[in-house]
């Protein structure tokens, strides 16, 4: 497997601490605002970003989030067209360029979503929390609300005009669970909520482009069977997510990678053994003594701890990876 690091669009600590870890594949997000340069649509933007992690010794092997607003393309509002004709600029580029992952979601209006971002876990680090119950139910401005229905008939107007751009360029896209993974949250519709969801995603195109983001907690939170569900979606799946939560969709809390529910040495043995040969990375972790709970869920500490709690799993399987 391809061991990456989600990394800033512009060079920092984080860079040379991925770089002593021995991590030389990078995923970024090259959204404007993050990059200070235009959209990734615009061929000149992404290759200097690209340079960037090329002069510190990275391979920058796939993109994640929304790089621009995609509302009006999620929620099927008039100017869709001209956003998706920026959306099949960027895949064009990054074939170009040979950047060849998107990890891309679906979820309207409401991202990743919690409801307490300081509990105090093990030792007195941080994490997340998730409580529906917790959760503002005001429904949000109906404007930005969208139906499952509505939602999937975008979802496939999406896919359609994609796909057959990705596929030429190269680029496999990798379509993340809805986190957390439950329908609606404040009056708006998820769809990517199940396994069965994914199966329905996955059938609206066999083209080797169309594929998985296989963010693990998240199928921990639908209350999925992990190895089954890696056995069966493997063709699929072109990007891990490794993390672990502790509870259900309605109710659950991010843990440190070797103290969730999961037996996450069995899981990365169960994605060599399906023969996955794609990146994966650690995911969101507790924030630890001395950081900044500002950036919840991607502070650095906990990503150190992970990246060789990964690598030393993988040695001792004999899993090879670079």
């Amino acid at each position: 497997m391809i061991i990456a690091d989600f990394l800033p669009a512009v060079p920092d600590k984080s860079w040379k601490l991925a770089a002593q870890l021995g991590v030389t594949h990078a995923i970024v997000k090259a959204a404007p605002e993050l990059t200070g340069l235009k959209p990734p649509s615009d061929i000149d933007a992404l290759r200097t970003v690209q340079k960037r992690f090329e002069d510190a010794g990275f391979k920058l092997s796939g993109m994640e989030g929304d790089q621009f607003n995609m509302q009006r393309i999620k929620l099927g509002l008039d100017g869709r067209d001209e956003d998706l004709a920026q959306y099949v600029a960027m895949l064009r580029n990054m074939g170009e360029l040979g950047i060849p992952l998107l990890c891309y979601n679906f979820m309207a209006t409401i991202g990743w979503c919690r409801t307490q971002v300081a509990v105090p876990t093990r030792g007195g680090a941080f994490t997340n929390r998730f409580v529906l119950s917790e959760l503002d139910p005001t429904p949000v401005p109906e404007a930005d609300r969208v139906t499952e229905d509505k939602l999937w008939e975008n979802y496939e107007y999406f896919i359609r005009n994609v796909i057959p751009v990705a596929e030429k360029a190269g680029v496999s896209m990798g379509l993340h669970p809805d986190d957390p993974p439950m329908s609606p949250l404040r009056g708006v519709g998820r769809i990517l909520t199940s396994p069965d969801a994914f199966a329905r995603a996955m059938s609206l195109s066999t083209s080797p482009a169309h594929g998985i983001t296989f963010c693990q907690a998240n199928f921990v939170a639908m209350g999925a069977d992990l190895e089954a569900c890696i056995n069966f979606f493997a063709p699929r799946i072109k990007f891990v997510h490794f993390r672990d939560v502790r509870g259900t969709a309605e109710n659950f809390e991010e843990t440190f990678h070797d103290n969730g529910p999961t037996d996450m040495a069995h899981i990365l043995h169960c994605y060599h053994q399906a023969g996955l040969n794609v990146p994966i990375r650690v995911d969101h972790v507790p924030t630890m003594e001395g950081e900044d709970n500002s950036q919840h869920g991607y502070a650095t500490l906990g990503r150190l701890f992970a990246i060789g709690y990964m690598k030393g799993i993988m040695d001792a399987y004999r899993i090879p990876y670079v």
